[in-house]
């Protein structure tokens, strides 16, 4: 009785035991391809991320250091002005303030981001009519240009109009020589910029008259 109720007894165990093992060597290959899967739709996410970097180009065009005077003394910290663009007609200027350039930087390219302006473009890669933009006390005067003038422009404005795409353009800067304050004219005066067919629909009349 003793030996029966023992081998019986080795029955059980070894099959308890080869169940488990079974059991696992099922759930491994599935485990494998959830991970493969996952690495995957990561590795794509990085690509589409890498991409929509790529776009966008990056200038510094000023880092200032700046002191704030507190209960305690003065707190030192870095102000960085960047413009961003995709030199296809989109282009944003922003700023950031943060104790190291590193986020300055940083915190200027998210905020030029968050005030892009869709620049209208020629097929000569110039913009379509003249364009006067004023910020503060800087003043900036943009005009279209023939094919091959290149971007006849200094400072910050030159660093915008490159961005944005303009590759014709005459630029002339008629007040303060504050680089934020011209960036940011130079703005206004492309977000004001109109296409002749967007004219002629709000004038109300055919293209053919504005030409006329």
């Amino acid at each position: 009785m003793t030996e029966s109720k023992s081998k019986s007894k080795g029955k059980e165990a070894s099959s308890a035991s080869d169940v488990p093992a079974a059991a696992e060597g099922q759930q491994q290959p599935q485990q494998q391809q959830r991970k493969g899967r996952g690495e995957r739709r990561g590795r794509r996410g990085d690509r589409r991320g890498q991409e929509r970097d790529s776009e966008w180009q990056e200038r510094v065009v000023q880092i200032r250091r700046v002191s704030k005077t507190v209960k305690g003394g003065k707190k030192m910290s870095f102000r960085a002005i960047v413009v961003v663009g995709n030199e296809r007609g989109q282009v944003g200027v922003g700023v950031g303030k943060a104790g190291d350039v590193i986020g300055a930087v940083r915190k200027g390219v998210a905020d030029g981001k968050k005030h892009l302006v869709k620049v209208p473009l020629t097929r000569h890669s110039s913009i379509p009519t003249l364009s006067n933009g004023r910020d503060g006390a800087a003043s900036v005067l943009i005009r279209p240009a023939a094919p091959g003038t290149g971007v006849i422009a200094g400072g910050s404005i030159r660093t915008v109009l490159e961005l944005a795409g303009i590759k014709n353009v005459l630029a002339k800067r008629l007040g303060s020589k504050t680089p934020l304050n011209n960036a940011r004219a130079a703005m206004v005066a492309l977000a004001e910029l109109r296409t002749h067919k967007e004219t002629a629909k709000e004038r109300g009349i055919s293209l053919e008259q504005i030409y006329s």
